[in-house]
């Protein structure tokens, strides 16, 4: 690990601005710095400057952006009214890792890709310019969606993707002053410029997500992954869907572990709206999800699996309307 110079800041105006690298529980940066993929020459520990707050606002919820994940699924009205978000955070990691891992760091986390980790091969998100080796090497865990000639990794985390569902806010402070951006919109995809993973700007930091009002009806999280813990997903499907009548009358949908970010089509989420559902209509949703994925190869598998992985979502959370 390269030699770096360590301070704690005091409140959150330390922070802002700072040309430290900053650090809260440090779950994914530590490792990167252990690799020599990240090589800061200053971190700025911001633990000590508060945004530990769950809070009601109106009739939705502002969560400090250093709640620890833990903590954030655990809260009662979480798990009562956005159990979906809950679910997404169980699903990730270990819990020593949970009760570590901070919310607004959960959102910076970047990716898994091997080539990316191993500090060598050619990769434009690491060294941009030298290449992408996941394109014709191993690439079972890349995207099939929203990738470039640049990058095809995929964003690795649960968390953001129940986020991109449920329509959160990411709240903002930066030497520009306070900004509000959808989650949807917080995460970029790799284009010509794959080592920008989000929207932030220098020196900006995350002081807290915004919850809306809590959905009617069911939220899903499904996470389809190699193993039962501890592992990222192949795919994963967040969901709130509200039937009413015998028809769709809501749907919020966001994607996993198949794209640079959290993905999510807003064409699907309006075809589903006053209609019947049935699996032709859910094959229509797979097919508009999937128009335009692309395999590597080693991954081809995903495009199969994120069709079936759609088709189980919605069946379970409409199963009294279809009657199964």
């Amino acid at each position: 690990m390269k030699a770096f110079d360590y301070t704690r800041a005091g409140v959150l105006s330390d922070a802002v601005g700072s040309p430290a690298m900053l650090i809260a529980g440090g779950t994914n940066l530590l490792d990167l710095m252990k690799l020599e993929v990240a090589t800061p020459d200053a971190l700025l520990d911001i633990n000590p400057i508060g945004l530990r707050d769950i809070a009601p606002e109106g009739a939705g919820l502002r969560i400090g952006a250093l709640v620890s994940n833990a903590d954030c699924a655990a809260h009662p009205r979480v798990r009562a009214d956005w159990p979906l978000l809950s679910r997404a955070i169980l699903a990730g990691a270990s819990p020593q890792l949970r009760n570590k891992a901070s919310m607004g760091g959960n959102l910076c986390q970047r990716t898994r890709c091997g080539y990316f980790m191993d500090g060598h091969s050619p990769c434009n998100k690491r060294e941009p310019g030298s290449g992408c080796a996941a394109q014709g090497g191993v690439n079972r865990n890349h995207a099939i969606l929203g990738a470039s000639d640049a990058c095809i990794a995929t964003y690795p985390g649960d968390m953001a993707v129940a986020l991109a569902a449920l329509r959160a806010t990411v709240e903002t402070e930066g030497p520009d002053g306070a900004r509000e951006i959808a989650m949807r919109d917080f995460h970029r995809v790799p284009g010509d410029d794959p080592s920008r993973d989000n929207v932030l700007k220098p020196g900006e930091v995350i002081t807290a997500i915004r919850l809306p009002a809590p959905v009617a009806g069911r939220q899903l999280y499904r996470k389809v992954r190699d193993r039962a813990s501890y592992a990222f997903a192949l795919v994963s499907v967040a969901a709130a869907i509200r039937v009413s009548g015998g028809q769709i009358e809501a749907a919020q949908l966001a994607f996993g572990s198949i794209a640079h970010k959290p993905w999510t089509d807003e064409r699907i989420e309006k075809m589903l709206i006053a209609q019947a559902p049935s699996p032709a209509l859910f094959d229509r949703a797979a097919d508009l999800l999937l128009e335009e994925a692309r395999g590597q190869g080693h991954n081809d598998f995903k495009i199969l699996l994120a069709r079936r992985t759609l088709a189980a979502v919605l069946a379970e959370a409409t199963q009294d309307a279809t009657g199964e």
